[in-house]
């Protein structure tokens, strides 16, 4: 059983492993030594001779001789020569069970010795266990990665969630594999059939079936082309590092021991990464961009230019980043990452249909307001040739039965809307009092005149008239009861249609206006929008529909500002769910209502 802790220490995270022993082992490299600790010098690296002595790899160690949580170090003779990395001793280290504890940066990167050879173990994993075949990775047999991470699991000790980058790893160290027995083993010798009947002495581990399908695939017309297309590429790039397989993170924590107090940024890392082991330059390009990260780096110590964000001084000389990498710093860090930015904000998609319905019923509601004026229009444009050809039509019948008629003695009583046939005209009387009353009864009297005028209605023919026969006697009754009688209708509307609950009332010519289609008040419209929710009310649509009070957005409702108020008080009392209804008049001619979805 492993117990991980994570230990910071100078600005890398050192894994300390707690391991309980699980098989006895009379020939631990501990017994051996008697227990004490064994060095073993880190690769002689050429940027830094003078550190070579300092660099140690630590080791986690299960053999029996030794504690379950001690940490030591081994001595191994260094490979000499350069041909292909098959890491014996690694081998050698699994079978004593001493793991080399692999240390990471402050960015969660591998550094170090443990973390090199952990590399070229991987490359050797991918080059022996993947077979060479002309495939993706992705198609590669979960069974074999799973093996390749078992393999590198049991070698070293590494951190919590590095599987995928390891397998990341191997992915891209099979795939440069394939890409070295290209270029060098198979490109150069097209027209030699005989170099290429065998796998290269160097990997005799290929076996002869699959070394001739990569060969044949490699000689393909589809690969000529896809390798042209990728030489291409590999042309446009300008700025070509040199850090082989350091890295950015192993140039870093190179620095870190060299540049002691030194802030190390990315502009630092990426002019280092381009010089060669006597520190210069060789392109020019390079350089040039070098020398002008030199004069902003100084001008930003100087305080001249102010840094922030991803606006350092690389951005500065380079130019914007694109999105989702990062320059200097190697694979696998992302901007928000480095910059330590805020997680960017998702529109979920209940929102994104909520904003397109909102558009698209703006849309409509514009369009149908467009159509009702257009027919609102004509209407009106025929209804007035229909009124004028009737009225001379009707002229031309009483010149014909009256002699010597004269159309100028007939006065017209065509009202402003021509379809109305009970159009009332009223006359104010005035009333001429001869006797003396008491002042009490004098001042009721005029409150009473103030408040109902004496009016002389004259109602139309109404038997013709075109309307249903409830409309029809809806205006007999006023006639006959609520004129004579001088009585009004009340209502009481519920505080569910508008609201809050009040009473309103309607006047006899309101409903002899509404019955020959004139303009309206707020109050026939208020009796009307209740008439309409009690409908609804009937089957069960009332939380889809709401109303709005007529008498609190006309004209006569103080301002456009007192109006909006009330508008927003009415839409405040409700779900945010529901269709609004909302009378308006849009001229003299028609009356319409407006549909908010305030969703």
């Amino acid at each position: 059983m492993i117990g991980i802790d994570f230990v910071e220490k100078e600005s890398r995270v050192v894994l300390s492993v707690k391991m309980v022993s699980q098989h006895q082992s009379k020939d631990s490299g501990s017994k051996k030594n008697g227990g004490k600790e064994l060095g073993m010098a880190a690769p002689q690296d050429k940027c830094s001779k003078e550190m070579k002595s300092s660099k140690k790899m630590k080791f986690a160690s299960s053999s029996a001789e030794t504690e379950p949580t001690s940490q030591t170090t081994i001595s191994d003779d260094s490979k000499t020569g350069r041909g292909m990395s098959t890491m014996p001793r690694v081998v050698k280290r699994k079978l004593q069970k001493l793991r080399p504890i692999v240390e990471y940066n402050k960015r969660g990167k591998g550094i170090g010795q443990a973390h090199s050879e952990m590399q070229s173990y991987i490359g050797v994993l991918a080059r022996s266990r993947v077979p060479l075949v002309d495939k993706k990775w992705s198609q590669i047999p979960k069974d074999i990665k799973e093996q390749i991470w078992e393999a590198v699991d049991m070698a070293f000790v590494l951190g919590q969630g590095v599987k995928n980058s390891v397998l990341a790893s191997a992915a891209k160290k099979w795939k440069d594999f394939k890409s070295t027995l290209t270029r060098h083993y198979i490109l150069p010798y097209t027209n030699d059939k005989e170099k290429l009947s065998q796998p290269p002495e160097t990997y005799k581990f290929i076996e002869k079936t699959q070394w001739d399908a990569f060969v044949a695939s490699r000689l393909s017309k589809d690969f000529e082309s896809v390798h042209s297309q990728h030489a291409q590429i590999r042309e446009k790039l300008e700025y070509n590092h040199r850090l082989s397989r350091k890295g950015y993170a192993g140039l870093e924590d190179q620095l870190d021991e060299t540049m002691l107090g030194v802030e190390i940024d990315r502009s630092t890392l990426w002019k280092r990464a381009r010089q060669d082991k006597h520190g210069n330059i060789p392109d020019p390009k390079v350089a040039e961009k070098a020398k002008l990260i030199d004069e902003l780096q100084k001008q930003v110590s100087e305080g001249k230019v102010s840094v922030y964000g991803s606006n350092d001084v690389l951005t500065m000389a380079l130019g914007p980043e694109h999105p989702g990498r990062l320059r200097g710093v190697g694979a696998g860090i992302s901007p928000r990452q480095y910059f330590n930015l805020p997680k960017p904000q998702r529109v979920s998609f209940d929102d994104r249909l909520k904003e397109s319905l909102k558009v698209l019923l703006q849309e409509e509601t514009k369009k149908m307001e467009a159509k009702a004026r257009e027919e609102a229009l004509r209407m009106e444009a025929r209804t007035k040739q229909l009124v004028e050809a009737e009225r001379e039509h009707f002229l031309s019948q009483l010149s014909q039965l009256i002699p010597n008629f004269d159309p100028s003695m007939l006065k017209t009583r065509i009202s402003q809307s021509p379809k109305n046939p009970m159009k009332m005209k009223r006359r104010k009387k005035k009333k001429k009092d001869e006797e003396k009353e008491e002042e009490k009864q004098e001042e009721k009297e005029k409150e009473d005149e103030e408040k109902h005028d004496d009016k002389v209605i004259e109602v139309g023919d109404y038997s013709n008239m075109e309307a249903p026969s409830s409309l029809k006697t809806l205006c007999r009754y006023v006639e006959t009861t609520l004129l004579p009688e001088d009585k009004i209708l009340q209502f009481t509307i519920d505080k569910e249609v508008f609201g809050g609950e009040r009473d309103t009332f309607l006047l006899p010519e309101d409903i002899t206006q509404f019955a020959g289609m004139e303009e309206i008040g707020a109050t026939v419209l208020a009796v009307y929008m209740r008439y309409l929710h009690d409908v609804l009310k009937q089957v069960n649509m009332c939380s889809m529909v709401g109303f709005i009070d007529p008498a609190k957005v006309s004209a006569n409702s103080g301002t456009i500002a007192d109006r909006s108020r009330l508008v927003v008080a009415r839409l405040q009392k409700t779900d945010g769910e529901q269709i609004f209804m909302m009378p308006y008049n849009p001229g003299l001619v028609s009356l319409g209502f407006c549909f908010y979805d305030f969703q």
